[in-house]
C-alpha cells in the first residue's frame, strides 16, 4: 500500500500531494505577514487588538532586550504562560535571536517545573505573575538567571530584581543583531512529552519541522481556509504542540486573526463567538461537547464557524454529527503527536470524510502499518499493527536522550506506538493508543508518573493508574491502590497528597482500594485486566 500511496488519488487538481519546504525560519513567517498585511489584525485579546505591524514591532523589542541580557543562539528560554499576547511576543522574540523555546505547562507543580528547567538547562523564563512564587521556589536549584513576569491583572505588584514584561521590552533599543538560522538543523522548540520511563522527554522540533507542518496544512486546506480572511478562536493552549503550531503559527503564516482566550470557559467562549464571529475553531472534543450540551448555544451565533479541526483525542462519531448539525460547521478530525509537529493525518474537506477515521496523510507524508512483533513487516490492508510515519515534520529527536531517539526513529520512520489499521483508500483508524496513556480533555497523561507519586505515600504498598471513560473529559484518571497492612489512608488523604505533587489535570478523579491487584505469574501488575474490568462496567 505504501509504495502506491493510494491516498494521493484523493488529491484534486490544485492541491499537491508533495510540497517543497524552503529554508526559512519561523520568525520569517511573521516578518512576511507583517510586510504584506501590516494593518491586518494579528490578534485580539479581550477587545484589545494588535495589527501585524504592532506585533512584529513588539517581537523585535523583546528580541532586542533578550540580546541585551546576553541571550544567544541555542540558549533555552522557557515560557510558562496561558494564551495571551505576551506568549506570542515572547515565542517569536526567542526564536528571532536563535534561542530555543522551552514549553512549560502553567499547571505544572514545583517538582515538575524543576525537572523541566533542569533538563532543558533554561536560564531565562517568562512566567505569569501568579506562578512567580513557584519559579522563585526552585530558582536556586537551577541555572535560572532571568525571570520575566507577565501580570495580566490591573494590580500594581513588584517582583524584586526581576523584570515586569512591559519593563523588559524597553531594556533593548529595538534593534536586533541578525542571527543566522539553519531551518533544517536548528532547534526551535523543546516540546516536552511524557514517556514510558516516567521521564518527560524534550521533543526537538526544528524550524523546518514546524514550517513543514504549517505548509502541509495550508496545502491540505486550500480552498477551505483563506489567507488574510479568517478569524481563529484560539483557546486551545499554545503550550500544547497542537495549539502552538496549528492554532498560533498556522494563523500567523496565513496572516489571519487570532482571537485569544487564556482558558476554556463555556460562557466566555460563547460570548466571544457572539462578539467576534470566528470562522475557525481548532479544539479538542471536550470543547465541542460543552457547546453541544449548552441549551442556548445557537443564540450566540455559533454558525459563524465554518471549519473546526479536532485533535488531541478521539472525537466520538455521534458527538461529531451533533456538533455539525447544531453549528453548520465541518469538523475535520485528524491525528498527530508532539514528535510530528504535530499533524500527520486529517479528514479532508476536498474528498470523502470518514467519521471514526483520522483521514489520510497530509502532503509529503508517508505512512504504513507494520507488524507489532518486529516492526519491520508491513501488514495487509485492513489488518492491525503499529502506525509509523515519515515526513519533513518529524522531529530531530529527543533532547539529550539518544537511546529513546534510536528506539523511536528508525531509518527516518517515526514509530508512533499507536495501534491502527488502514483501508484500501489510505484512511487510517486508530484502534488503540500508546499502551498506557490516558487522554483527558486533550491532555496526555502518563500513568507511570502518577504511580511514582502514589508510591511515595507512606501508606501505599501498590498502585496502578488507568484511564476510565468519562462523558465530558473523554477519559479520566483512576487510581487502584493496595495499602500496607499496618497503615491506613482515606480517599481524602490520597487526594490531598496528589494535590501537593501533581498538576490538577493529572490528579485521580476516582480512587479504589483493593486487597490485591491482578498480576502475571511473575508478579507484574496486569493493567490491561483493570482497564477491561472498567470497560465491562460501561457496557
Amino acid at each position: 500500500m505504501n509504495s502506491i500511496k493510494s491516498w494521493h488519488s484523493h488529491y484534486p487538481e490544485g492541491i499537491s500531494p508533495e510540497i517543497i519546504i524552503p529554508n526559512k525560519s519561523i520568525p520569517q513567517i511573521l516578518k512576511e505577514s507583517s510586510e504584506q498585511y501590516p494593518n491586518h489584525t494579528s490578534m485580539t485579546f479581550y477587545h484589545k487588538k494588535f495589527t501585524y505591524k504592532e506585533l512584529y514591532s513588539s517581537v523585535n523589542a523583546f528580541a532586542s532586550s533578550l540580546q541585551v541580557n546576553g541571550i544567544q543562539k541555542g540558549d533555552r528560554v522557557a515560557i510558562m504562560l496561558p494564551n495571551c499576547p505576551q506568549y506570542i511576543i515572547s515565542y517569536y522574540g526567542i526564536l528571532t535571536v536563535g534561542a530555543i523555546v522551552t514549553q512549560i505547562n502553567p499547571m505544572s507543580v514545583e517538582r515538575e517545573l524543576l525537572h523541566l528547567i533542569k533538563d532543558s538547562g533554561a536560564e531565562t523564563i517568562v512566567v505569569l505573575a501568579s506562578l512567580y512564587p513557584i519559579v522563585k521556589s526552585i530558582q536556586n536549584q537551577t541555572k535560572l538567571q532571568n525571570i520575566i513576569v507577565v501580570n495580566l491583572s490591573q494590580t500594581e505588584e513588584t517582583f524584586g530584581s526581576d523584570s515586569l514584561f512591559e519593563h523588559f521590552l524597553r531594556e533593548g533599543n529595538g534593534d536586533v543583531v541578525p542571527v543566522e538560522i539553519d531551518a533544517k538543523e536548528d532547534i526551535a522548540v523543546l516540546q516536552y512529552t511524557g514517556g514510558t520511563t516516567g521521564r518527560s522527554k524534550g521533543v526537538m522540533l526544528t524550524h523546518e519541522n514546524l514550517l513543514a507542518n504549517i505548509m502541509q496544512s495550508k496545502e491540505f486546506f486550500k480552498g477551505s481556509i483563506e489567507v488574510g480572511k479568517e478569524r481563529s478562536l484560539s483557546v486551545i493552549p499554545f503550550f500544547h504542540v497542537y495549539g502552538m503550531n496549528i492554532s498560533m503559527n498556522f494563523c500567523i503564516y496565513m496572516a489571519n486573526e487570532l482571537i485569544i482566550l487564556p482558558r476554556f470557559d463555556i460562557m466566555e467562549v460563547l460570548t466571544t463567538i457572539k462578539n467576534e464571529k470566528p470562522t475557525l475553531f481548532p479544539g479538542v472534543p471536550t470543547m465541542y461537547v460543552a457547546i453541544i450540551n449548552h441549551p442556548e448555544a445557537e443564540k450566540y451565533g455559533i454558525d459563524s464557524i465554518k471549519v473546526c479541526n479536532s485533535g488531541s483525542a478521539p472525537m466520538p462519531v455521534e458527538l461529531l454529527h451533533q456538533f455539525e448539525q447544531k453549528t453548520g460547521a465541518t469538523i475535520l478530525e485528524g491525528y498527530g503527536l508532539s514528535e510530528a509537529s504535530p499533524t500527520t493525518h486529517c479528514n479532508p474537506a476536498f474528498a470523502e470524510k470518514k467519521p471514526g477515521t483520522v483521514g489520510f496523510g497530509l502532503p509529503s507524508t508517508e505512512y504504513k502499518i507494520v507488524d507489532l512483533a518486529t516492526g519491520q513487516l508491513e501488514v495487509p490492508t485492513g489488518e492491525v499493527g503499529e502506525l509509523i510515519v515519515k515526513g519533513p515534520q518529524i522531529m530531530k529527536g529527543y533532547w539529550n536522550m539518544p537511546e529513546e531517539t534510536a528506539h523511536t526513529l528508525k531509518d527516518g520512520w517515526l514509530f508512533t506506538g499507536d495501534i491502527a489499521s488502514v483501508d484500501e483508500e489510505g484512511y487510517v483508524t486508530i484502534v488503540d493508543r500508546k499502551k498506557d496513556m490516558i487522554i483527558a480533555s486533550g491532555f496526555n497523561i502518563y500513568p507511570r508518573e502518577i504511580e511514582e507519586i502514589l508510591y511515595e505515600h507512606p501508606s501505599v504498598q501498590e498502585a496502578v493508574v488507568i484511564g476510565v471513560p468519562d462523558e465530558y473529559r473523554g477519559e479520566t484518571v483512576k487510581a487502584v491502590l493496595v495499602l500496607k497492612s499496618d497503615k491506613a489512608a482515606t480517599e481524602a488523604d490520597i487526594l490531598e497528597f496528589c494535590q501537593r505533587n501533581l498538576a490538577t489535570y493529572k490528579i485521580p478523579r476516582q480512587i479504589e482500594f483493593r486487597d490485591q491487584l491482578p498480576k502475571t505469574n511473575i508478579g507484574k501488575i496486569l493493567r490491561r485486566a483493570l482497564r477491561e474490568s472498567e470497560s465491562s462496567k460501561t457496557v
